[in-house]
């Protein structure tokens, strides 16, 4: 998408705040943020709850198979969002799902196991 789609982007349709590439969070973490917040936040008349639900569901489960160096580097790319995410000044709530993403999607650190 370029910012022309912009303009075709239907109200209730929650969509995550671009992450600038120099911050270096891996893509695919960014794509299932994006994802998330998009099944999550977006309103019944953007996206069926059901199908919404049925997607969320297989982002977790992917998400939980993190382990070792892939999971580290998972941690630290949230602590680097949630950095830049209140240097921006984003809105709390935002603030707050990046803090507790990985524990709502059920991925647990090596040193909680």
């Amino acid at each position: 998408m370029n910012d022309e789609d912009d303009e075709d982007v239907p109200e209730g349709a929650a969509v995550f705040p671009e992450i600038p590439e120099e911050l270096g969070v891996h893509p695919l973490l960014l794509a299932a943020l994006h994802a998330t917040v998009f099944f999550v936040g977006s309103t019944k008349e953007v996206v069926n709850p059901g199908a919404a639900d049925e997607v969320l569901g297989r982002i977790e489960t992917y998400l939980q198979r993190l382990e070792g160096n892939d999971l580290r580097r998972v941690e630290e790319d949230m602590v680097c969002l949630i950095t830049y995410a209140r240097s921006e000044k984003w809105d709390r709530g935002l603030i707050q799902a990046l803090k507790t993403f990985l524990s709502d999607m059920g991925v647990s650190s090596e040193s909680e196991e």
